[in-house]
């Protein structure tokens, strides 16, 4: 495969610590946010992943009430069928500290629905030291979520206060899907010691397995391009994806739940945007269907 616009980057020797498949430090399987999703798949028959962001042209008139309306709707409604629920900060801070109070009281109410649904804060955070702590804190012990996706640029310390507890999960960004990804995303790293450069997504994805130790880190890998996300699985084998991006109603499913997938036909959350609650179709129905759709494709 061609890599457009690629840049070579070597590494420091300091950066090159051997990889190793996370399954080789065993812990509690019970006692991880990995095992609660995959407890949480595997009693759903689902790999769907709802996205509760939102965004101001989906409600009907542009409040703090009507959002969270909107939310509490949309829970009710497709709760059955969810894998986890995903919840973007920026279309609550937008109302303010009203609207942060009412980010509480859906991730509240996931939880009184189910404490077997995961709750991601899709906040793609990066930080180190006290201030991580701090975000961490907040994430965790004030909103009560159970994951949080982080941008890994930072290195490993900006990671681990939010994988300390196995509890609590991460997903890193690997490879996105805007036109600037390729601009980082693409670049050609060559680790020191190796012959053989990698692009920065699939480095990425090799530090995401090898600080996995504790079965709570997975990684962001967009569908809008699934011979990447192939290669990015055959890097990775077990792996779980956070995946957005992906037109339910067209062939684009099939082709990324295939490049994506591990071989026991889980590995992947398929992010479903809100917009489903203007398809003309119930959100209970509509993710009804496109929950047996990925079950027509692939048995979990």
């Amino acid at each position: 495969m061609k890599f457009s616009g690629a840049v070579l980057i070597r590494l420091p020797k300091e950066n090159n610590a051997p990889l190793r498949n996370y399954w080789a430090t065993k812990i509690n399987m019970t006692e991880t946010f990995l095992s609660l999703l995959e407890k949480r798949v595997q009693d759903s028959s689902s790999l769907i992943c709802i996205d509760l962001s939102p965004r101001i042209h989906d409600l009907s008139n542009p409040s703090a009430a009507s959002a969270l309306d909107f939310c509490l709707n949309l829970v009710q409604q497709t709760a059955p069928f969810a894998a986890a629920f995903n919840l973007n900060p920026a279309y609550f801070e937008i109302f303010g500290v009203e609207g942060m109070s009412m980010l509480k009281q859906v991730i509240d109410v996931i939880h009184n629905e189910s404490t077997q649904i995961p709750v991601i804060l899709d906040v793609r955070r990066n930080e180190i030291g006290s201030a991580a702590e701090a975000y961490a804190k907040s994430a965790y012990e004030n909103l009560r979520a159970n994951c949080i996706t982080l941008n890994p640029y930072l290195g490993k310390d900006s990671i681990e206060p939010f994988v300390r507890d196995p509890q609590r999960g991460a997903f890193l960004l690997a490879k996105t899907s805007n036109a600037g990804s390729m601009d980082i995303q693409n670049a050609l790293v060559l680790p020191s010691g190796s012959d053989s450069p990698m692009p920065m997504y699939i480095y990425i994805a090799h530090l995401a397995q090898e600080w996995n130790v504790n079965n709570n880190i997975g990684i962001i890998v967009e569908a809008a391009h699934p011979q990447i996300m192939s290669m990015i699985r055959s890097s990775v084998p077990e792996m779980w994806f956070l995946s957005s991006g992906i037109k339910t109603q067209s062939g684009e499913l099939e082709l990324a739940l295939r490049a994506g997938l591990r071989t026991d036909g889980k590995g992947v959350l398929i992010q479903v945007p809100n917009g489903i609650m203007h398809s003309g179709v119930a959100p209970a129905q509509a993710m009804k269907e496109l929950r047996d759709k990925i079950l027509s494709i692939t048995a979990i």
